[in-house]
């Protein structure tokens, strides 16, 4: 890499163009899907091997559920052999897994799923892998909404000492920092919901590249272009 010690901490991903990818060959959509996977573990690897503290998957929309029930399904049953499969390896290298989003209508099996992924490890002090799943950026700050005014019902919280960072404790994930680093993939340039609070000061990247052809040399081209910009975070170069 090109500079070790400018390496995001976090990286968010939306993973766009499976459904194409899958067009382009003459394949069913389930098919880009399925390679789309195996992407995320390989950046999941990649991410590991750079020291990289968080990723986070824009795995399923609030929006997503508007789609052909039957490719639903599939996404479904894919993110639970994902579980079945690849906690036992996170676990054995010391990753913590996290799911962010609405539980409901995840349907029951996957949500017991994805609550005993995390019990198992909740301990882990290595990467972070974060997959938000039923998840909408707008929704997120609205549960935020609703627990600090249940605060304020019961005497917890005072609305008139509120603060962005007091605030922030009350998303999904108040213990992970902001991305660094937002990656989309197939050249479309819009943030579709996603980590609305978080991405405030985030730097972008768009890749021409559909998620199931972005792998870890893309990942470190990525990276290496955010090594070259200056985070301001709204304030003044005075160098």
């Amino acid at each position: 890499m090109q500079d070790n010690l400018k390496i995001p901490k976090h990286i968010a991903f939306i993973m766009d163009g499976n459904g194409r990818w899958a067009k382009e060959k003459g394949l069913n959509r389930t098919c880009g899907h399925r390679e789309g996977i195996k992407r995320v573990k390989e950046i999941i690897r990649g991410a590991n091997q750079l020291k990289i503290q968080v990723v986070t998957f824009f795995a399923f929309s609030t929006e997503n559920w508007s789609r052909p029930k039957n490719e639903v399904n599939f996404l479904m049953r894919y993110l639970g052999n994902f579980l079945d499969k690849e906690v036992a390896e996170l676990h054995k290298n010391n990753m913590r897994f996290m799911v962010i989003g609405r539980h409901d209508p995840i349907p029951k099996y996957l949500q017991a799923k994805i609550k005993k992924a995390q019990e198992k490890t909740i301990g882990n002090t290595g990467l972070k892998v974060i997959l938000a799943i039923n998840y909408g950026g707008r929704q997120e700050i609205v549960d935020a909404a609703k627990k600090f005014a249940q605060d304020v019902l019961t005497g917890k919280a005072d609305p008139d000492s509120l603060e962005a960072g007091q605030f922030s404790r009350y998303l999904y994930a108040a213990d992970v920092p902001d991305p660094d680093l937002l990656i989309r993939t197939s050249e479309e340039m819009r943030i579709s919901n996603f980590l609305l609070w978080q991405l405030s000061y985030s730097e972008f990247y768009f890749s021409r590249k559909y998620w199931p052809d972005f792998g870890i040399e893309e990942l470190k081209e990525a990276i290496k272009e955010y090594q070259k910009r200056e985070r301001r975070f709204g304030g003044l170069n005075v160098s």
